[in-house]
């Protein structure tokens, strides 16, 4: 075994370890290859032999610790434990713990040494090995070690949120070699994205866990164990969490992490109403907000800590594919079987009339399930996508093969009686009749739907949709619940519709089967929404996770792509290729090239002179005849907030795409 510096983490630190140490369960070294960067498809950007890694370029290595960042979440939790199928997890926690590699987020999926500081795979994909950095550390003081990855993964898959037992479907066994080294053997050969994923797993302490009064399977507000940057510092149960920086944190000086956890705490508070949480960022009472919703961004911060630079509006490009979110069919429901039922219903759906009256024309239609990627299906198939494709002629719809996809468009005036005649003739072919203004079926059954919400603001977005399929004789009955009922209905699969949304990875791989796999389907908790069981997707998430270069996967994705449109599972909505933050000016952000994802955690707290606010358009505030009628409407503001914060605990909004 040979260490180069493991303390400070300048060099990434190097283990070879011989097949003697392993007792001969060891895999043949011949076939692997030790890696101390890991990289999907292409090149790392880091790490390369003849580079020292000591920081990533996004980040200032100079950032002063200190400072607090306050946060805030919507709704309310109950569990401390983010990884189980019971409870609303706390938000931030995942601060709490280290996964054995970490990403970059100038890259579209690379990953560098953090528990583990090296990686071996097999040259046939059969198999990956951690080597662990022998100065990993709980909290508590004990060592990071093998039997930790090994009974973290055990815990996982076993009592665990169903989604791990999908991602990590193709791993055989986890071997500990010794105290640390671990590997992975995997059922087959053909799941290239499976080493990456496991590089990801998070470590959790089995001397911890395996403690009688901690219930992994249960949701808790018990104060859990991790090894990360930040422990959990205060929980007031459903209203606030609190972390801080943890000072000795053992991996503090590790390349992925110089520049990076500035905040010497880190705090979340509740809001049961969106509405509440934007008057209290205006007010102060937090730091950060990503704005969502467009209404807000153009029309709520015309306030006098906007105009006095207190708050600053940054709207920051990013390179990650745009979610897709729409209004979801679940398919387990009879009355969306037939596929022209589900065409017939994305008709009603006027785009370009809501994003002209309710959102400033600020938003771009989703016209792909991997927006903003590069990935997206377009045309005709063409090529090796035609070949991925051809064998499933028979069960795809033949336009798939000479038409391009595309979404119903109207010129935004609100008058879509054109497209809501195509989408009665629709209806009707799927055994649908119109009789005295009510749609129904050959047994004389109305057509009538729920659509169910956690979010109020989203009421104004299904109100338009709602009118349009009255005029088609539909009922749309819009319910809004609270955050305990959303989510045991979304985990039962007991709705009709709702508003689903997906983060697409820039490499996406194995959650396509959690997504939109049919064993998902079937499985309570997972994220397939809609209850897709298309063999065909399954045969193209297939060729995604078989993918051998970056060219493989694009053609994959395209193909994926292209049967899910065509198959009209969810009404699509909208995208914005921008994060819309708005940030009190203490927090200083660096200013790299765009990045796949905002890392708010390379951000820092400066300290603002006294009077470094007394400037309001350039000139002193002494002489701004408003200055002191903002200062009563601020304090007004936040007696008010004061007041709602003592009679509310908080229970409001399920996490949910935003307007």
């Amino acid at each position: 075994m040979t260490v180069t510096n493991p303390g400070n983490g300048k060099l990434f630190v190097l283990l070879s370890l011989t097949v003697a140490l392993c007792g001969g369960a060891f895999a043949d070294t011949a076939s692997t290859r030790e890696e101390t960067a890991l990289a999907i498809h292409g090149n790392n950007r880091y790490g390369q032999p003849d580079t020292e890694f000591t920081h990533f370029d996004y980040v200032n290595p100079e950032a002063p610790k200190g400072g607090k960042l306050r946060m805030a979440a919507s709704g309310t939790f109950d569990s401390l434990n983010p990884y189980t199928n019971k409870g609303t997890p706390v938000a931030g926690i995942s601060l709490i713990y280290d996964t054995l590699m970490t990403k970059s987020h100038d890259e579209p999926f690379s990953l560098y040494p953090l528990i583990a500081v090296s990686a071996e795979r097999a040259a046939d994909n059969t198999s990956i090995t951690f080597n662990l950095n022998p100065m990993a550390r709980f909290h508590d003081g004990q060592p990071v070690t093998a039997e930790d990855v090994r009974y973290t993964f055990d815990l996982l898959t076993r009592q665990g949120h169903p989604f791990y037992r999908s991602y990590y479907a193709d791993v055989a066994n986890v071997v500990v070699l010794n105290k640390q080294v671990v590997r992975f053997d995997f059922k087959h050969g053909n799941n290239l994205e499976l080493p990456y994923i496991l590089a990801e797993l998070p470590v959790l302490p089995k001397h911890h866990w395996e403690r009688q009064e901690h219930d992994f399977a249960a949701a808790s507000q018990k104060i859990p164990l991790g090894s990360g940057p930040y422990k959990v510092k205060a929980v007031d149960g459903g209203r606030s969490i609190t972390f801080e920086r943890v000072p000795d944190y053992w991996g503090r000086d590790l390349p992925v992490n110089v520049g990076r956890y500035n905040f010497d705490e880190v705090s979340y508070d509740y809001y049961r109403d969106e509405h509440v949480a934007l008057q209290a960022l205006k007010a102060g009472e937090y730091d950060l907000r990503f704005e969502n919703v467009a209404k807000n961004w153009a029309t709520a911060y015309d306030v006098p800590a906007v105009h006095n630079g207190e708050l600053i509006l940054d709207t920051v490009l990013t390179r990650n594919p745009a979610p897709i979110q729409g209004f979801g069919f679940n398919l387990r429901r009879t009355i969306f079987q037939s596929p022209k039922v589900r065409e017939a219903l994305g008709y009603a759906m006027d785009f370009q009339w809501l994003n002209r009256n309710l959102f400033h024309d600020s938003y771009m239609r989703s016209e792909s399930y991997f927006n903003n990627s590069g990935m997206e299906a377009t045309g005709i198939p063409e090529g090796e996508e035609l070949a991925l494709l051809e064998p499933w002629r028979d069960q795809l719809p033949a336009k798939l093969f000479t038409t391009p996809f595309a979404l119903p468009e109207t010129d935004g005036s609100g008058n879509i009686r054109p497209q809501l005649h195509k989408a009665l003739r629709l209806l009707q072919d799927a055994g649908w009749t119109l009789q005295d203004n009510q749609l129904v079926n050959s047994k004389g059954e109305p057509f009538s739907i729920e659509l169910l919400l956690s979010q109020s603001s989203m009421e104004r977005v299904a109100l338009p949709f709602k009118k349009n399929l009255e005029q088609m004789g539909i009922e749309l009955n819009i319910r809004t619940v609270d955050i305990s009922q959303y989510i045991q209905r979304i985990r039962a699969f007991d709705y009709d519709m709702i508003v689903v949304g997906y983060g697409q990875s820039a490499s996406p791989g194995n959650e396509q089967a959690g997504f939109w796999g049919s064993e998902a389907a079937d499985t309570k908790g997972s994220r397939n929404y809609m209850g897709i069981k298309n063999p065909v997707v399954d045969a193209m998430i297939g060729h995604v996770l078989k993918a051998k270069s970056r060219e493989d996967l694009t053609t994959a994705i395209k193909a994926l792509d292209r049967v899910l449109l065509w198959g009209n599972y969810l009404i699509p909505q909208w995208y914005y290729p921008y994060d819309r933050i708005a940030h009190a000016s203490k927090l200083v952000r660096p200013e790299p090239e765009p990045l796949y994802n905002t890392d708010i955690f390379t951000w820092w707290a400066v300290e603002r002179p006294a009077n470094q606010f007394a400037m309001v358009s350039g000139k002193p505030a002494e002489k701004d005849d408003n200055l002191l009628l903002y200062a009563a409407f601020a304090l007004l503001a936040l007696a008010g907030l004061w007041h709602w914060r003592r009679k509310n605990t908080g229970n409001g909004d399920c996490p949910q795409p935003g307007e």
